[in-house]
């Protein structure tokens, strides 16, 4: 399943907001290693070597095609650099002071089970922060689901599209950072997204949770799927006279470890 980055970087503003409002929270002073898990095109992981010039600072993503793009950005900051790893396979070193994971464990199953590894093997005083998708419940994600599991396609996508347990909610995060030894702070946001032009959150998830079905799905059958999508979209996401209104529930959590 292949990721593109110059669908994902549609809306970048929208994309890009969770990521300073989770690392707005986290208060390191000099951190000697910085990690971005899922890094993915590498834009935003460069805002953390600008904010911790002395830092090494490392962004992680298994899609070949983010990290092209990334290198891109790897070129100018020379503190900064790319490592093509499976977030699940992921550890740590001994002198990581600060990992931050935004919008990516969604989609790595376990990953609260990993989080308590990581946060095991953190070192006193660092920082870990995330920030996940919590809107598997709104219509953009339910309808996708439904259509999915529908006697048209359910022979293809049986098992393709995940839901609600892809993610935990504030309470379950805050409390393995507690669990941890760490001082910690969980919250969500509803960003109420106004997004332009037609079909608009059609064009949102492309770059995301639909994804997995056109990746099975053949040319002609992804073109059918995506128009019977469209359509239920349409409905349940009408037009306004400043654009389309997308509210999208963010989950955050940070803590230090004590």
């Amino acid at each position: 399943m292949k990721w593109d980055p110059a669908i994902y970087g549609q809306f970048g503003d929208y994309r890009n907001r969770p990521f300073f409002d989770l690392t707005g929270r986290i208060m390191a002073d000099r951190p000697e290693r910085v990690v971005d898990l899922g890094c993915g095109p590498g834009n935003l992981t460069a805002t953390l070597a600008g904010r911790w010039p002395e830092a090494e600072v490392v962004g992680v993503d298994s899609s070949a095609e983010m990290l092209d793009k990334a290198g891109t950005v790897a070129a100018r900051l020379p503190r900064l650099r790319f490592e093509r790893i499976d977030i699940a396979g992921w550890m740590p070193s001994a002198e990581t002071d600060v990992v931050v994971s935004n919008a990516a464990l969604q989609w790595v199953p376990g990953h609260q089970d990993l989080m308590r590894e990581w946060l095991a093997a953190l070192r006193p005083g660092a920082w870990f922060g995330m920030q996940v998708p919590g809107n598997f419940g709104a219509p953009s994600h339910t309808l996708l689901r439904d259509l999915a599991a529908s006697a048209r396609w359910a022979p293809e996508l049986d098992g393709v599209l995940r839901g609600g347990e892809s993610v935990g909610e504030p309470a379950d995060y805050l409390n393995i950072l507690l669990d941890a030894g760490c001082t910690a702070d969980a919250w969500e946001t509803t960003y109420q997204q106004v997004l332009p032009g037609d079909d608009p959150v059609l064009e949102w998830v492309r770059g995301t949770a639909l994804r997995p079905a056109l990746a099975v799905l053949s040319l002609d059958g992804g073109r059918e799927f995506e128009a019977e999508y469209a359509a239920a979209l349409r409905t349940a996401y009408p037009p306004g006279r400043h654009g389309t209104v997308f509210p999208f529930r963010r989950i955050f959590a940070v803590g230090r470890k004590n």
